[in-house]
């Protein structure tokens, strides 16, 4: 069995088959090499490859490292997170194997991720988010651009992989709603705020025509050549405006859309609506979101504790 050939046939099926998006797929691919390459180094066969051989994968990992600047080797111990998704990775791996013909059984079957605490997630405080909202230079075509993705992503919750490719046909301005296609091309329908379509109408109406070079796109928000922005200039527009905006904390697309569902929550929002909104399949993932807010003790604090 030739394992970087099989390999690239399960990355294939979970691209085309459960169209996994590009970055999970990426993460399953980085895991599967570290353990091919564990196998080759052990001249490991898949064919007599057992639990007691992943079980030895797994207590090699904490002796690799990494060579640092002056090229002494540096240990680094894999936090659960990591080792818990490499287990994941090599599972489903066997799984594809069986199901394909490849082997009569998996060998790890049995073995369990270990336990992981699930992180608080990361969010603004409403102040922090009006104060990013309003950072963009509404005087140039590529601020007006910003502050209607800005406004969009933290308006409906948005993944940047969600907001980087929404087209025109997306858009119902005047329902007030966002078709938008998720993770494994499911599609939901989100409502959006009157302030956040306003921006959007003046973006579409005003802006995006500068930014098409005569060119004819579906695609709604368009780079300086007319191409659809990327994921890697969300990133940085984003960064650009925390700063302007005096945000501390580093952020990404994704604590718009902790910040979006938080607040929701906080404000007393059903959580199985805000699970339809984010587009969650489990309703554990949204209930991350649950925790409360320093905003909410001390609002509690205010109006419950008898003053004396």
């Amino acid at each position: 069995m030739d394992i970087d050939a099989l390999v690239d046939a399960f990355l294939l099926e979970l691209k085309t088959g459960r169209r996994l998006s590009p970055n999970t797929v990426d993460a399953y691919g980085r895991d599967l090499r570290r353990f091919s390459s564990f196998l080759m180094t052990n001249s490991i066969p898949l064919k007599t490859f057992k639990r007691s051989h992943f079980l030895q994968f797994l207590t090699s990992l904490d002796k690799e490292g990494r060579k640092g600047p002056e090229g002494e080797v540096r240990r680094e111990r894999l936090s659960a997170r990591s080792v818990a998704r490499l287990v994941s990775s090599v599972r489903s791996f066997f799984k594809f194997l069986v199901r394909e013909g490849g082997l009569a059984a998996s060998p790890v079957s049995e073995v369990r991720s270990p336990r992981i605490g699930r992180p608080l997630p990361k969010y603004l405080t409403v102040t922090e988010v009006q104060n990013l909202l309003a950072a963009p230079d509404r005087s140039t075509p590529e601020g007006m651009r910003d502050r209607a993705m800005l406004m969009l992503m933290y308006a409906a919750g948005l993944r940047a992989s969600e907001i980087v490719a929404l087209g025109l046909s997306n858009v119902d301005t005047n329902a007030g709603f966002l078709r938008v296609l998720g993770k494994r091309g499911k599609e939901r329908v989100v409502p959006v705020a009157e302030a956040a379509l306003d921006a959007l109408r003046e973006y579409t109406r005003d802006w995006r025509p500068k930014f098409l070079k005569g060119k004819a796109t579906n695609a709604l928000f368009l780079s300086r050549l007319g191409r659809p922005v990327t994921r890697q200039t969300l990133w940085n527009r984003i960064g650009k405006w925390a700063r302007a905006a005096g945000v501390r904390m580093k952020i990404s697309p994704h604590v718009l859309r902790h910040s979006f569902a938080s607040h929701l929550l906080a404000g007393g929002a059903d959580l199985r609506a805000v699970q339809a909104m984010l587009g969650h399949a489990d309703i554990s993932t949204t209930q991350i979101y649950t925790h409360v807010t320093p905003e909410r003790l001390r609002e509690i604090h205010r109006k419950h504790h008898p003053r004396g």
